[in-house]
């Protein structure tokens, strides 16, 4: 029985779509039509898509500011070793402004001709590769070569050192054998002298 009630009420509704239509103020008719929920549902999307923007321009702020203090970092503790710097990739935003998703500086780890001048430069470079709070495996890969460096030139200086000792030891036995020899040809010549006046 219900469902002869429902078609002839179904038969006595518009078959135009209702609008929205003020009648004053305070008052108002509410629009049920396929247009309406269309209108809302693009309001939606149009919401979540700004929200989705805004999330995602935050995001590359984020990375902007951390790339250029990893890169500022770096050029802070290299400084007379940044062969060139600061270079980065950009990526645009929704926004239409250009953020920084990557960096890098280029530092000089060639040795000098002095090791020590090459351990010093080694360490510098060393620090400077792991200046900023989170290196990558670039930075990693900069620092152990920096350390090697850092080991040869130490080796190297030890081996100068142990030459210089070396041959200091030699100069001095030199002399005293020099002294020696000396002291024996000088008594040699005073027995010869001494000889001759007998």
């Amino acid at each position: 029985m219900e469902t002869g009630f429902r078609s002839e009420l179904s038969s006595q509704l518009p078959t135009t779509p209702a609008r929205r239509i003020d009648t004053g103020p305070g008052q108002s008719v509410t629009d049920t039509s396929p247009d309406s929920d269309r209108d809302k549902k693009a309001d939606e999307q149009a919401h979540t898509t700004q929200r989705e923007e805004q999330r995602i321009v935050q995001a590359l702020a984020a990375r902007d500011r951390e790339v250029r203090a990893h890169e500022s970092a770096h050029i802070a503790a290299g400084r007379q070793y940044v062969i060139s710097g600061p270079n980065y990739t950009y990526q645009q935003g929704p926004d239409g402004r250009n953020y920084a998703i990557g960096g890098e500086v280029q530092l000089d780890v060639s040795e000098e001709e002095e090791p020590q001048a090459s351990l010093d430069k080694a360490e510098t470079v060393r620090r400077a590769a792991l200046a900023p709070a989170e290196p990558s495996a670039q930075d990693r890969q900069v620092a152990a070569q920096a350390s090697q460096m850092a080991a040869q030139a130490r080796l190297a200086i030890a081996m100068e050192r142990r030459q210089a000792m070396q041959t200091g030891q030699s100069d001095e036995r030199g002399t005293r054998a020099n002294a020696q020899e000396f002291a024996a040809t000088a008594q040699t010549e005073m027995a010869q002298q001494v000889n001759e006046y007998v």
